[in-house]
């Protein structure tokens, strides 16, 4: 069946400045992190961009990695953009990534170097079926790779036309700096910096937070409900026959602290009238810096829960008073790349290497 969008589909999304740019983006934005591999299925992937799309979603967010296996997620979206999207190009932002294990060899793991994004992005094009793509990131920071050699490719990618805009993600304060004077000294401005950051994580401030706006960039958050904690999934603990229960990580994650900090949570969230995963959302973009918030849907009934966020973003000085009091110690995130980090310390985390 053709798809045509919504004529309604620019009523209701709010969409914010990136940065000091003229570019704008929806509030919250679709990740292909999960959900959109060859283990699922077309048909619902279809569905969930095509409903994304009629609700003002106009940007979704890739990397050469997404599947599994990886390169699936770009190849599947590249199928349904040919068939549904191909003439609302013109609306959509469209970003992919490149920095982590691709292909054999070692041009192809974990690296910042020229030859991996360049030849990265030429890859995800292909895979996408498009021309360009709206924005490109080095996906992590690679400590053996000299930053001014993965700025430079970064720069090069837009010179050529391949990428009207360049941004980072993973990076922490430090290194965002020295990547914008970088890219600065190169003529092309860094557009945005993608951190996790949720309730749960909140290592980006103040310090990335302030080094992202001091220097005009936009910040869009991943992970925002922290891969489903702050939903009603593991209210009850984590069940034996999930998926997630066959992760380590994710076992390692949910910790009985962990969990009574979860439930109080969603206590406050009955409180507002919200559920926990529309009041994490809304937490993650009540601060003005932050230009929009990734998150996955494994069904449309998910994504639409999620967009019910956008109903109440206000906070009373009282509940972000009570929020900051049980968060602001809270455990690590899963995440976590620290203010100073190399990426070393990205290499080293074993979620990564799942």
């Amino acid at each position: 069946m053709t798809y045509s969008a919504a004529d309604t589909r620019y009523d209701a999304m709010p969409y914010r400045r990136c940065g000091t740019s003229g570019l704008k983006l929806p509030a919250i934005s679709l990740g292909l992190w999960h959900n959109f591999g060859d283990i699922d299925r077309l048909d619902t992937q279809r569905a969930l961009l095509r409903a994304a799309f009629d609700r003002g979603i106009t940007h979704f967010d890739l990397a050469n990695n997404y599947g599994p296996p990886p390169g699936s997620a770009e190849v599947n979206f590249g199928r349904i953009f040919a068939e549904d999207f191909k003439p609302y190009r013109d609306e959509l932002i469209i970003s992919s990534k490149a920095g982590w294990q691709m292909w054999d060899g070692p041009y192809g793991s974990m690296t910042g170097t020229r030859k991996h994004l360049m030849a990265s992005c030429d890859q995800s094009l292909k895979r996408m079926g498009l021309d360009y793509v709206d924005i490109f990131y080095s996906h992590r920071p690679d400590p053996h790779t000299p930053l001014e050699e993965t700025m430079g490719a970064l720069a090069t990618l837009v010179q050529q036309g391949k990428a009207l805009y360049v941004g980072i993600s993973n990076y922490g304060p430090d290194l965002t700096q020295k990547a914008t004077d970088s890219l600065k000294s190169l003529g092309v401005p860094l557009l945005i910096s993608q951190p996790n950051y949720s309730l749960l994580d909140r290592w980006i401030e103040p310090a990335l937070l302030e080094t992202n706006a001091r220097n005009g960039v936009g910040t869009i958050v991943f992970s925002p409900l922290a891969q489903g904690f702050l939903s009603d999934k593991y209210l009850s603990g984590l069940p034996e026959e999930s998926r997630a229960a066959r992760l380590d990580w994710v076992r390692a994650g949910l910790t009985d602290a962990k969990l009574a900090l979860i439930r109080r949570l969603n206590e406050l969230a009955k409180a507002r009238g919200q559920s926990l995963a529309r009041m994490a959302l809304a937490w993650t973009l009540k601060d003005a810096r932050v230009t929009s918030a990734l998150i996955g849907a494994r069904t449309v009934e998910q994504l639409t829960d999620s967009l019910g966020a956008l109903d109440n973003l206000s906070f009373s000085e009282a509940e972000l008073t009570q929020l900051d009091h049980l968060t602001r110690d809270a455990l690590p995130g899963i995440f976590t790349a620290p203010p100073k980090s190399t990426g070393q310390d990205l290499i080293d985390n074993p979620h990564f290497k799942a």
